[in-house]
């Protein structure tokens, strides 16, 4: 198989608030990489969880208290020829979005999966921490030859 055939798993998640449920850890098995849209939780304890197994971009949230002072508002990367933005509200998304692919975002609690007018994907995973009796969601992407599928992950109540 070439390297570009190679078909990349990553696990896209937010608001988890301190919790990483079982459930959601079996969920993100055999992702590459794990994209963690903020509000982590008081601790870096999910960080230092999720990147024992899984290569992880993670972005400060509203919630998230003075340990993630070093954490970044807003990430830009790629993988696997996908180019990626990610902030944590939405609303603080940059206006130039110039080569970004994939917008992730958080904060709401709903997973929302739509395309802009530019055929840009805006996605927001939903909360694995089934606060405020909403589903508990997450998304799974997969990538292979720099295109992208997103599959709805929906959890039973936890």
């Amino acid at each position: 198989m070439k390297n570009e055939d190679k078909v990349i798993k990553i696990g896209i998640i937010s608001d988890t608030h301190g919790s990483l449920k079982p459930e959601v850890k079996e969920a993100l098995k055999g992702c590459m990489a794990v994209l963690h849209a903020g509000d982590i939780g008081s601790s870096r304890r999910i960080l230092d969880e999720l990147c024992m197994e899984h290569s992880l971009y993670a972005v400060r949230g509203n919630n998230d208290g003075e340990w993630a002072a070093n954490l970044a508002k807003t990430l830009r990367f790629t993988i696997g020829g996908v180019s990626f933005f990610m902030v944590h509200n939405r609303m603080q998304v940059e206006r130039n979005l110039d080569g970004v692919d994939v917008v992730v975002f958080g904060h709401t609690h709903k997973y929302y999966e739509g395309l802009s007018a530019d055929g840009r994907l805006w996605l927001n995973p939903g909360s694995c921490a089934g606060l405020r009796c909403q589903p508990v969601t997450l998304a799974i992407m997969t990538i292979q030859n720099a295109h992208y599928q997103v599959k709805k992950i929906q959890l039973s109540a936890l």
